[in-house]
């Protein structure tokens, strides 16, 4: 039986925000997705420890009792919502992703309705990636990209609309 859908509102980062997600700690092999101490984004003004960036491109969830399940990225490129995105360590695995995909979806819809949107993933990310799946994205192409440990294979996964 599934279980009942899961609200989750999306609201623009504040530094508050960004502190929390730089504590998250993933289990291996996800730890590549932790991010560098706050006060050092802050200083390098790297990712959301840009104030500007934060505020152009970066959002929370929120879950229905006000606390950050995750975070999302609106980077608009030529006719394409990229989406990035992260659950907090504590909500993965708990069947609540493509509740949480929809949020973010919906809301890469809502900033720019005419563009198409995708994400990427590391291929061996097969959580991510049935989730992906579940919410409405199919995969379009594989290539490699440079990461912080070197050259990685990558899904781009197009949006296509909910899963009938």
């Amino acid at each position: 039986m599934d279980e009942a859908p899961v609200m989750f509102h999306v609201v623009p980062m504040q530094e508050e925000h960004a502190k929390l997600i730089c504590d998250w700690q993933y289990d291996p092999p996800y730890n590549i997705y932790s991010w560098l101490p706050w006060e050092q984004m802050k200083a390098l003004e790297v990712e959301f420890g840009d104030p500007q960036l934060r505020k152009e491109q970066y959002a929370v969830v929120l879950g229905e009792d006000g606390q950050i399940c995750g975070f999302a990225q609106y980077f608009a490129l030529e006719g394409v919502t990229r989406i990035g995105l992260g659950m907090h360590p504590e909500r993965c695995g708990h069947g609540q992703g493509t509740d949480f995909v929809s949020a973010i979806v919906q809301e890469a819809i809502r900033r720019n309705p005419a563009n198409e949107i995708d994400l990427e993933v590391l291929t061996w990310n097969e959580r991510a990636i049935r989730v992906y799946l579940k919410a409405g994205f199919v995969t379009q192409d594989t290539y490699e990209r440079q990461t912080p440990s070197g050259l990685k294979p990558f899904y781009c996964m197009v949006y296509q609309g909910p899963r009938g």
